[in-house]
């Protein structure tokens, strides 16, 4: 009895983490705009990528959308729609490509612990790789003018920070609650990185004296926000039905800023 007690209760934790994002799949669904899975390749990894087009006439820059630490899940794809209908295209890797159970991705792993733990096994340099390739598929895009911004959220913030110092051909990086790689990784930055943070996120926000200080002493440019009030991750909670006014607002102000500054790449 104890037994199916225990197996019952995991299979509602499943459920829950499973459907914790109803709001983003159902958005998700809801748009007219074409999306597609495509996979990508380097060595012999196959990396499988969410694309969204904006409906536009002329060609535009593309945005690498770089997911948290929970994997290219619902609300990530839903944001990449949300950059399409900015009028960007989106191209959204997934990094754990090839991770999950039997060699699946994100949306093969059991929960989101699962897929947090699958996160901090992958190398340093398969995610370069990874986003050298998305990076190379983006740009080659027929419907691509040539420019490519990435932008992370929480582990993808860190990622994209570092992928700045790894791809001397981005035009911004755009780092949502994401740490700096090191002082000498820093001297190798090209293009201006935005920062954008939580007021109530110390973890983060304490390391951003040390990065401004490195940034500029670089000769780097280095704009950070933070909105007060606001916690960690306040873009997908901000987003959330049940969403604090705090996370609301920093989610509103944050995503014109960032629509914004896209406009003067």
């Amino acid at each position: 009895m104890r037994k199916a007690c225990l197996v019952l209760l995991t299979v509602l934790l499943s459920t829950t983490i499973t459907f914790a994002q109803d709001w983003a799949r159902e958005d998700l669904e809801k748009s007219p705009r074409h999306q597609e899975w495509v996979t990508i390749k380097h060595d012999n990894r196959v990396v499988h990528a969410f694309v969204v087009y904006p409906e536009v006439e002329n060609k535009v820059p593309a945005i690498l959308v770089i997911h948290e630490n929970r994997g290219l899940t619902d609300w990530v794809r839903s944001l990449a729609d949300q950059v399409a209908a900015a009028g960007y295209i989106a191209v959204a890797p997934d990094l754990l490509s090839g991770m999950g159970p039997d060699g699946g991705k994100t949306s093969d792993f059991p929960s989101s612990d699962a897929a947090r733990e699958g996160i901090y096994k992958l190398s340093t340099d398969q995610v370069t790789a990874d986003l050298n390739t998305a990076f190379d598929y983006a740009t080659a895009l027929s419907a691509c003018n040539g420019k490519v911004a990435a932008a992370g959220f929480c582990w993808g913030g860190s990622q994209t920070f570092r992928f700045a110092t790894n791809q001397a051909d981005l035009e911004a990086a755009f780092v949502f609650y994401g740490r700096s790689p090191g002082k000498d990784a820093i001297s190798r930055i090209e293009c201006p990185v935005y920062g954008f943070y939580g007021g109530r996120d110390s973890r983060v926000n304490s390391t951003i004296p040390q990065t401004e200080e490195h940034m500029q002493e670089s000769g780097k440019t280095f704009e950070p926000m933070i909105y007060e009030g606001a916690g960690h991750g306040f873009m997908r909670s901000g987003e959330a039905p049940d969403a604090s006014e705090a996370n609301k607002e920093a989610r509103q102000e944050a995503w014109k800023r960032w629509m914004d500054l896209l406009k003067e790449m």
